[in-house]
């Protein structure tokens, strides 16, 4: 049996309507985002198929109560608890889920735990982050925002992980 043959443009389009290469360059993730809050940048980067996000910049990089820079001293790991926050990896084993869209995980630095995460890209260009607990079924989300012409440090050869 013999099979059509597809054109070039044909299966660009084919690969596009049915979500195994994003739409546009809006769907790409890649850069740095400043979270709701506006206490933390972001970086986001493609990692294989996937993407993964570190903390680069943060609103109060200095601990009040140490004078010393913030570490992730909510973690429930005592071994783990004196990682500095920036540097620190937080979207972890995010994989494509469907057009625009990732899941995997999300390490909160504030809390000390590890979510069920969905990382969207939206058409008005920012992102869409969810953590969910339990099942799936709780979930709680905010809208970060591209900085615009930033350009954080280069990634390190060992990026930290949270590891419990």
């Amino acid at each position: 049996m013999r099979l059509p043959a597809i054109s070039g443009l044909s299966a660009l389009l084919i690969a596009t309507l049915t979500g195994i290469l994003p739409a546009s360059s809006e769907a790409d993730p890649s850069g740095v985002w400043l979270t709701q809050a506006g206490d933390a940048r972001v970086q986001v980067s493609r990692c294989g198929a996937g993407i993964c996000g570190r903390i680069v910049w943060l609103r109060d990089p200095v601990d009040p109560n140490t004078g010393r820079p913030q570490v992730d001293d909510k973690n429930p790991n005592p071994a783990l608890q004196h990682r500095p926050i920036v540097g620190l990896s937080i979207l972890i084993g995010m994989r494509p889920s469907g057009p625009a869209k990732w899941s995997g995980q999300i390490y909160n630095a504030d809390d000390g735990q590890t979510y069920t995460s969905h990382v969207t890209a939206q058409n008005d260009g920012t992102l869409e982050v969810q953590g969910c607990v339990g099942s799936g079924m709780i979930c709680g989300g905010e809208t970060w925002t591209r900085v615009a012409g930033a350009s954080p440090p280069a990634p390190t050869a060992k990026q930290s992980t949270p590891t419990r």
